[in-house]
């Protein structure tokens, strides 16, 4: 879930009276522009209205000087201690309710194309959503309706859509990750789905290099195939799979003990992200691309296993060095 900023006070305003020059288009385009990007009420020509609060005095203050140097009259004016029927009106003047109707609609838009929509374009609309949304929360200052549910349809269409990239994703199962020791997991059969994406890359990666050092990886046409020897990962049913809030990544570094790497663990942030979404990652989009492209290039999934590892590695090394500086 995103962040939702807690409301204004109704009790001071903020009140902007300015009076442009008729000859300075440009002042008055940039002037417009910058009100509506504060998302300020008009209560008339040249009367502009928000909350006080949150840096909004300040913003108002630099326009105030630019309008002077363009050659208009600027005056920013205190409203204190409204009655309460101002209160209403003023706070009324500021529902952001329509804009939310608008962009659920264009999620729900979005929602019906999963599937046949492209997985570069879908990512790209995705993140544009969830920009405009962002934005809207921005401005809502007096938390309209609609914000708590255009935040929970925009995860639930994220996860369908993530979902969509990578047939057969296990569903999380509730519950709390056993500690095992890695003695009992050396030299061992492990199998996942083929065509690795994000999880299973990161997950077969781990296992060879901090769990079992000789582990054989079998790649399943279905999940059924895996043989009652081989310790199965992500997939449902699988011994090492999604539990609660953790990819299979984060449960195999919980099941192994090896939280307590940072660089593991902010590479565990990093996976969970690609994977499933939440909390945004700043190397997300760059990795994903760079696995993208292995993937495409390599469709065979022990040579794609063998390259992807080469830049696990390299991420794990470079977040190691930051721990350490």
């Amino acid at each position: 879930m995103r962040i939702v900023k807690s409301a204004f006070s109704t009790e001071k305003w903020l009140a902007l009276v300015v009076s442009l020059p008729t000859a300075n288009a440009t002042l008055r385009m940039r002037v417009w522009r910058a009100m509506k990007g504060l998302g300020c009420a008009v209560l008339r020509d040249g009367v502009y209205l928000l909350p006080a609060g949150r840096g909004l005095r300040q913003a108002l203050r630099i326009h105030v000087e630019d309008i002077k140097q363009g050659g208009g009259s600027a005056y920013l004016l205190n409203v204190t201690n409204p009655s309460a029927e101002e209160k209403s009106d003023f706070q009324s003047l500021f529902d952001r309710s329509e804009d939310y109707l608008k962009l659920m609609g264009r999620v729900n838009e979005f929602k019906a194309a999963i599937g046949s929509i492209d997985a570069a374009a879908g990512r790209r609309q995705l993140k544009a959503l969830g920009r405009d949304f962002e934005a809207l929360v921005e401005l809502d200052y007096f938390s309209s309706r609609g914000k708590i549910e255009s935040d929970a349809l925009l995860t639930e269409v994220e996860t369908l859509f993530l979902a969509s990239l990578s047939a057969g994703e296990p569903q999380a199962v509730p519950g709390s990750v056993t500690l095992r020791d890695t003695a009992d997991y050396q030299g061992r059969q492990w199998a996942t789905r083929r065509h690795l994406w994000v999880d299973r890359m990161a997950s077969a990666w781990l296992i060879r290099r901090f769990i079992d050092p000789q582990a054989r990886f079998l790649w399943l046409e279905q999940p059924e195939d895996c043989p009652d020897e081989a310790l199965g990962f992500d997939f449902d049913g699988a011994e090492f799979t999604h539990v609660g809030q953790r990819v299979t990544f984060e449960v195999l570094l919980a099941s192994f003990g090896l939280e307590t790497d940072p660089a593991l663990m902010k590479l565990g942030a990093l996976v969970h992200c690609l994977d499933v979404g939440g909390l945004p990652v700043a190397e997300a989009a760059g990795v994903e691309m760079v696995l993208a492209g292995l993937r495409a290039s390599q469709p065979d999934d022990d040579a794609l296993h063998s390259v992807a590892g080469g830049v696990f590695d390299g991420i794990y090394l470079n977040f190691k060095t930051e721990e350490s500086t």
